[in-house]
């Protein structure tokens, strides 16, 4: 078996399957963000973001399918959602050269409807929850920035 087919393959997209991607490999990052743009650009007090090189991700449906914004305060940061249902799908950060991908969009299991390879996946930790909407007491460590990069807060 090649080194190829020994990498775990992530697959997810869109409510209406306008917009997919694939991502080869493990995640350099999955934790629940609670990050200010994260609530805002999801509407939601946190979300699970997972991060992989950019060069592991791969669109599946025709980019032309995407609307794509560029965050004015952090220019390096490209956010991409359906044109079509409007679901937003996957994120760019320039500097870190990674590409984000939120647990919502992973595809699942037909029986169960458990995320496709959620051992992978699975958040580690909660990223930026100084300026969280809500507790959480889930045994999962709190960080103040990027887990391991900033003040550990729990």
């Amino acid at each position: 078996m090649s080194t190829q087919e020994q990498e775990p393959v992530i697959t997810g997209g869109c409510f209406c399957g306008g917009a997919r991607y694939e991502v080869r490999g493990k995640p350099v990052l999955s934790a629940y963000c609670h990050c200010t743009l994260c609530q805002r650009f999801n509407a939601a007090a946190f979300i699970h973001t997972i991060h992989f090189p950019a060069s592991s991700f791969k669109w599946t449906t025709a980019e032309d399918n995407l609307q794509t914004y560029v965050v004015p305060t952090k220019p390096w940061k490209t956010r991409f959602r359906c044109k079509n249902c409007g679901v937003a799908v996957a994120g760019h950060n320039g500097r870190r050269d990674k590409r984000s991908i939120w647990g919502g969009q992973l595809d699942r299991e037909t029986e169960g409807g458990r995320i496709k390879n959620w051992d992978i996946v699975k958040p580690s930790a909660h990223i930026f929850y100084e300026t969280r909407m809500l507790d959480v007491n889930d045994g999962l460590s709190k960080w103040a920035g990027y887990e391991g990069d900033s003040e550990r807060l729990g």
